[in-house]
């Protein structure tokens, strides 16, 4: 009885390790805390309890998006590396199953971000879903017009975070929007340079040159870096934050547009994993530095 019981219990604990492998918790909560930073920008008092509410709307929300680009490319997750070990290709969840949690996770966010925030904040929120999920993902197969297509709802997260503080559309959430955007080039070029191989073995074709991992490619990645100097500065020329993030932003910009010439004359696995890791560490700091000079 005793063992059957335990036999139970560790059961139950791999399907819920299952379902939260699924959730892509560490990326779900990365564009959550984003979204977090557009709302804490936006007003004058942090409400604790909202704030939290949308952490929360926004993991979901991003939680299903992740959940139906995983159900689409079941069989292609198969054939890489990198995502064979993931609840749908093992089999530890079945599709039905997936389907399933990302209605229920669906459904809360649509709730929370109608009843705690406003409908606008919404809208944005599902449409991010519906290109991350239905446009982005099937793209990856078609040509590098995937990784513009995917960085429009990669830029929503602060966008959303501040129509949900505000009810209104308007240039600061834009700017926001703008930054994030232009990040997701040299950030997303970078894990498919290091990718490159693994992608391949699923069609996917995600380099903006034809070339593959050429200077081609590497001087793109550079343009779509350099552009993060000037919109990392209008913040400050908004009035949304002070001249010390402005600077913040420039510096950690150069020092971003600096591993891409690096890039452009190596041209190696190890100086994309470079730019990589510097995109990691461009955007929090950055938006701390916004959060941190308007308080």
């Amino acid at each position: 009885m005793q063992q059957t019981k335990t036999i139970g219990i560790s059961a139950f604990a791999l399907k819920g390790k299952a379902y939260f492998d699924l959730l892509k918790f560490r990326l779900s909560a990365f564009v959550a805390l984003s979204g977090m930073f557009g709302y804490s920008l936006a007003v004058t008092r942090i409400e604790w309890l909202k704030l939290g509410l949308l952490f929360v709307a926004s993991l979901a929300m991003t939680g299903s998006a992740n959940i139906i680009n995983q159900i689409i490319e079941k069989e292609y997750d198969k054939l890489m590396k990198r995502t064979a070990g993931r609840p749908l290709p093992t089999g530890r969840l079945t599709v039905q199953e997936a389907a399933i949690f990302a209605f229920v996770l669906f459904v809360v966010a649509c709730y929370l971000f109608i009843v705690v925030f406003n409908l606008r904040a919404c809208a944005l929120s599902v449409l991010s879903l519906l290109l991350y999920g239905f446009v982005y993902t099937p793209l990856k197969r078609v040509g590098p017009i995937a990784v513009f297509v995917g960085a429009l709802p990669g830029a929503f997260p602060p966008m959303i975070g501040w129509v949900a503080a505000t009810n209104h559309y308007g240039l600061e959430p834009g700017i926001l929007f703008a930054i994030q955007f232009f990040w997701q080039f040299p950030h997303f070029w970078a894990i498919a340079w290091v990718a490159d191989n693994d992608y391949k073995k699923a069609g996917f074709k995600l380099l903006p040159s034809t070339g593959g991992k050429d200077e081609k490619t590497a001087l793109q990645i550079m343009i779509y870096t350099l552009f993060l100097l000037p919109v990392g500065w209008l913040p400050y020329e908004l009035g949304m934050t002070g001249i010390n993030s402005a600077i913040v932003a420039m510096v950690c910009g150069i020092l971003f547009l600096t591993q891409t010439f690096y890039l452009m004359r190596k041209r190696t696995d190890k100086a994309a994993l470079q730019i990589m890791f510097g995109s990691f560490l461009y955007l929090p700091i950055v938006q701390i530095a916004f959060l941190l000079d308007k308080l």
